[in-house]
């Protein structure tokens, strides 16, 4: 079948939307007709170069963050059936390796394709002209249909709006995680939340949700600092100058507890301001990328780490399992406890999603979700 999707032919680049042709989905995958996909800054980061893809996996049809329904189901695959609503996580999910096993399957050993674009055996299911092309994560959510592996689709309740439902497969867990797992805030702490786009702002839901009596959201765009406090933030200001002086203020001069760097792209000098603005023994959380994946600099004392026994920890997905975050959050949007719609900010068509990327790089959007024709 064919299929329009955008499509990154160079990185850096800018995504061109094509017709693409799609095989129908083997044992073990699934025809996807996607209904949204929201725009978030690792796609941006790989049409940039910041995140480089193996030259070998373009041209690459982008999108990690999606929703939609099983229009197909492949031949001798149990557990599935037509008409069933997926959320699409970006960390495939086998259930076998070690952390699967663990209950880590943000660190599933197939999270080592995300940006190869193929399937375990090397194969992919998009076309163009007869050449192959990748599927970015293996679920292409730009695209209005995409064959995805069972292992990266996880079960929605069809009572969920979609376009809600799609936050859950990146931003919301990843943010949400941060703050609940990663940071470990507990009731009555002093948190930061550095940068509060589609990621920093659930980190913002995530620690008001786990007790905490202060966050403070730090971002320069008035609008974001605004919004933030509809998701639980007790302050907002626009440096992490401010921010660190006023969590001293409420903790005797020792510091916030915690510190999420949420910044689209991160540098050194971000994570130097979030290790100084914690306490003895608190936590740096980093879950933004930065410029270049090599990127070394990091010019942090060993004092604070050593002497004061502060932690940096890094975050996956929020340190959560898809298969059981994603239903977990959603459980919670149900019961009014957790916010989605609020987070999408402006909707956009498939054609537009340069323009969507711009917006978000401009500072203009929570969160912008590209919709499909139902």
């Amino acid at each position: 079948m064919l299929t329009k999707a955008a499509v990154l032919f160079n990185s850096p680049g800018k995504w061109e939307v094509t017709e693409l042709e799609l095989e129908p989905p083997r044992q073990g995958e699934l025809l996807i007709k996607m209904a949204a996909a929201g725009l978030c800054h690792s796609d941006d980061h790989i049409a940039t170069g910041d995140l480089p893809v193996p030259p070998e996996a373009l041209p690459i049809a982008g999108g990690h963050e999606g929703a939609g329904i099983v229009a197909e189901v492949g031949p001798h695959t149990p557990g599935w059936s037509i008409g069933d609503h997926v959320v699409l996580t970006f960390l495939p999910m086998c259930g076998l390796c070690r952390w699967c096993a663990s209950g880590m399957q943000n660190l599933c050993d197939n999270g080592a394709r995300v940006l190869s674009g193929v399937r375990e055996d090397g194969s992919r299911r998009m076309m163009l002209n007869g050449k192959p092309v990748g599927q970015a994560a293996g679920v292409a959510t730009f695209s209005e249909w995409s064959t995805v592996s069972v292992q990266s689709a996880v079960k929605c309740p069809g009572d969920i709006p979609l376009e809600a439902a799609c936050l859950t497969s990146c931003g919301v867990g990843t943010g949400w995680g941060s703050s609940v797992r990663s940071a470990e805030v507990r009731v009555g702490d002093v948190v930061i939340v550095m940068g509060v786009g589609g990621i920093g702002m659930n980190a913002v839901q995530g620690a008001a949700h786990a007790g905490a009596a202060v966050v403070i959201a730090v971002d320069p765009v008035e609008m974001k600092r605004a919004v933030s406090f509809q998701f639980g933030a007790t302050h907002a200001v626009a440096t992490m100058d401010e921010a660190t002086a006023l969590a001293r203020s409420f903790t005797n001069g020792q510091g916030a507890d915690s510190c999420v760097v949420a910044i689209g792209v991160t540098t050194g000098e971000h994570i130097a301001q979030a290790v100084d603005s914690i306490r003895k023994a608190g936590t740096c959380v980093l879950t933004g990328l930065p410029r270049a994946l090599d990127d070394t600099s990091l010019p942090i004392s060993l004092r604070h780490i050593v002497l004061y026994q502060k932690r940096l920890q890094g975050s996956l997905f929020g340190a959560s399992s898809p298969s059981k975050e994603i239903p977990a959050l959603l459980d919670l949007y149900k019961m009014g406890r957790l916010k989605l719609d609020e987070l999408i900010t402006r909707r956009y068509d498939l054609e537009s999603i340069n323009d969507g990327f711009q917006d978000m790089r401009d500072g203009r959007n929570i969160r912008g979700v590209i919709t499909f024709p139902r």
